[in-house]
């Protein structure tokens, strides 16, 4: 077993880390206003953090998932909204068109996609169904060379900005899920409205937002996989998805914990500095070994996944125990900076609020437990 990083993903790392700083500028502004990062996310194209996991010829950066997770980790560190922005474009549409897409879509779609020019989101739940994709209330009717879509989709990461959604809908429901299918749906296509703007507790500078198809004509060439993949392309685009959220959450947690490191040597109670009271002390060293645990859980998912291994239940652990540790060491933050942890300006309070979705996205950790036990107990 090797636990050094190459040096090829210590200088990945190093180029996050230089960008993650950029993004201290306006990130509480950002917030408040729920002010989408254009320009950050822009500048994110150009580093090639937009299509990490790529091929280079379809302008992609040509990376492996622990590059990918070292850059979210660095950039969550800052702004879970970037993280998250980078991670659903990244894990879920970008890895579901290189795996799955015909030739023709990762032309079309996937080039600009990689190279940061076009932003990308994936619709997977619904107001009644969640994360289940065996429970499509959205239906893409077959009309021979077309689909008319119709339904609604929420929660939705990068639902305004993005220009290619991939939505999953029921074609045939007497099949349940072999019935599903995943289609390739452009912004601006008649019938399709993006709902207002999720007004959030975390997170708030990504953008959410409700989609809703109204007899919206998708042509078949438009589908992804054989008739009836839908289910397996979510499942499977899904537990990559699981390895990015692991890293923003493992992102929050170093973050809140680092500000909690420097806070505790500054600030001064009884004649000392609080880091030499051995209560701060007991938190801090809880902090450390928790998110060296759920990184090393993470770093293991992502090195699963590019050996071509199972790494299913591995990214449920991964997503699970990183998600925990960043909700703890994020209110442990508040706590060791007290009242000034309750000050905007001090971030903790926005990396508590940011913690939160990091255990409700990509199946929340009731879910992740499930896919855990099936694993253990096939």
């Amino acid at each position: 077993m090797h636990f050094e990083l190459s040096e090829e993903h210590q200088l990945i790392r190093k180029a996050a880390k230089e960008f993650a700083k950029s993004l201290w500028e306006g990130v509480v502004e950002r917030d408040e206003q729920a002010k989408f990062p254009d320009e950050q996310v822009r500048q994110m194209g150009e580093l090639g953090f937009m299509g990490m996991m790529v091929e280079e010829k379809y302008h992609g950066a040509g990376m492996d998932t622990l590059a990918y997770v070292l850059a979210i980790e660095e950039i969550s560190k800052v702004d879970a909204s970037a993280g998250v922005i980078m991670s659903a474009h990244n894990s879920l549409v970008l890895y579901g068109l290189q795996a799955f897409g015909s030739d023709a879509q990762q032309e079309k779609y996937l080039k600009p996609l990689a190279s940061g020019e076009k932003l990308g989101a994936f619709a997977l739940s619904e107001p009644e169904a969640g994360s289940d994709a065996t429970s499509q209330h959205t239906t893409a009717i077959d009309h021979g060379d077309y689909y008319l879509l119709n339904g609604t989709k929420n929660w939705i990461t990068n639902g305004g900005h993005a220009d290619v959604y991939l939505v999953i809908a029921q074609t045939d429901s007497e099949k349940g899920h072999r019935g599903i299918n995943a289609l390739i749906v452009e912004k601006g296509a008649d019938g399709f409205t993006i709902g207002p703007k999720e007004n959030k507790l975390g997170i708030r500078s990504s953008d959410t937002h409700s989609l809703l198809f109204t007899d919206v004509r998708v042509p078949k060439e438009n589908r992804i996989g054989d008739e009836g993949f839908g289910f397996k392309f979510a499942m499977k685009t899904l537990d990559g998805g699981r390895i990015g959220i692991a890293a923003q959450a493992l992102g929050i947690a170093a973050g809140a914990y680092e500000l909690s490191l420097a806070y505790s040597k500054e600030r001064k109670t009884f004649g000392k500095a609080i880091c030499e009271h051995q209560a701060i002390q007991f938190k801090l060293a809880d902090m450390e070994a928790e998110i060296e645990a759920a990184r090393l859980l993470t770093y293991k998912a992502a090195w699963l996944k590019d050996q071509g291994k199972p790494y299913a239940k591995e990214a449920a652990i991964a997503k699970l125990y990183a998600s925990e540790v960043a909700m703890k060491t994020a209110i442990e933050a508040v706590q060791i900076h007290g009242g000034y942890g309750y000050v905007k300006e001090y971030h903790v309070e926005r990396f508590m609020r940011d913690a939160k979705i990091t255990q409700i996205y990509e199946g929340t950790s009731e879910i992740q437990r499930l896919v855990i036990a099936r694993d253990i107990l096939k």
